[in-house]
């Protein structure tokens, strides 16, 4: 993890770099608040506090804002809720699952993930405007990877603080299409808004901070027409993507436990039930290939992470 030195960023405001397990974290200071935007996951909720407190230098956190409720976004509300009387915002459309803690609507049960509960004080919606860090920031939907998500940006910086819904080398899974929602729709919209912005940093949910938005967008385009193209494709890219997370966060499953998990997960079978393909056989695809991607070892049943 790092806090992106080689990028430069306005006055106050702090890019958490984070692994894959965990979203980035982007704290916005001024005189009169300090804000994060996205909390990482549960497993990693004390580094995410580490990193704040070393950053806030003894200041209150006053307000905490998620993009969306993935879990590796809002992962580590209910520890900083804990030790902070933080305002916490989520997208207007999650109010309701949030307040109920409705786990299936909240897609942590859906995924086989995991997030302890928060509460929400408020929310975000498009059109939406903070003064966050001495600058307006203005929250833009960006359904695709998920209905509800959104965005930040900052027009006087060219920022955009832009989640899943474009990374350097990508975007999210699109997780509607896996149960017959559009998704692929939306997401060449989202990169179509993008497009239209006047932008000179992009602050993605993962990987570093990217200045060259013009190439992004076309690799993301290029992307979403192959997937796109066969639905497929999207579902079996869902499939490794979920595991590869289990693993990231518990280190290694046996390839019995996977198939139990898959089953036991709605998105995940529902990924499964559009790919046709005997479980047991699928299971043993997806684990090679995770391996000859560098991602996972086997060591007879055991499926391990590697990175």
């Amino acid at each position: 993890m790092s806090n992106s030195p080689s990028i430069s960023l306005p006055a106050g405001m702090h890019v958490f770099e984070r692994g894959w397990l965990s979203s980035n974290n982007i704290l916005l200071i001024d005189e009169a608040s300090a804000t994060l935007v996205d909390s990482g996951y549960q497993t990693h909720a004390e580094q995410t506090l580490a990193l704040l407190q070393a950053a806030l230098k003894g200041r209150e956190l006053s307000t905490l804002i998620n993009t969306h409720l993935h879990s590796d976004h809002c992962g580590g509300n209910a520890l900083l809720q804990s030790v902070y009387a933080c305002r916490t915002l989520v997208p207007i459309a999650e109010l309701a699952a949030v307040k109920e803690w409705d786990q299936q609507l909240l897609s942590f049960a859906a995924t086989g993930q995991r997030c302890e509960r928060f509460r929400q004080d408020g929310c975000i919606s498009p059109g939406d405007t903070f003064r966050l860090a001495n600058l307006d920031w203005q929250v833009l939907a960006a359904p695709g990877h998920d209905p509800h998500s959104m965005m930040l940006y900052c027009e006087f910086e060219g920022i955009l603080i832009s989640a899943d819904a474009l990374w350097e080398h990508g975007f999210g899974v699109i997780f509607p299409e896996l149960e017959g929602e559009s998704g692929f729709a939306e997401q060449a919209a989202v990169l179509q808004l993008i497009s239209e912005l006047d932008l000179r940093l992009v602050i993605p949910g993962h990987g570093a901070p990217f200045t060259d938005v013009t190439a992004a967008l076309d690799r993301a385009h290029s992307r979403l027409a192959y997937l796109s193209a066969d639905s497929c494709r999207n579902a079996r890219n869902a499939l490794k993507v979920l595991i590869a997370f289990l693993l990231l966060d518990r280190q290694q499953f046996s390839l019995q436990e996977i198939q139990q998990q898959l089953r036991a997960s709605r998105l995940m079978a529902a990924a499964a039930a559009q790919l046709a393909i005997p479980i047991e056989l699928l299971i043993e695809q997806l684990a090679n290939e995770l391996v000859s991607s560098g991602a996972a070892s086997l060591e007879g049943e055991i499926l391990k992470n590697a990175r």
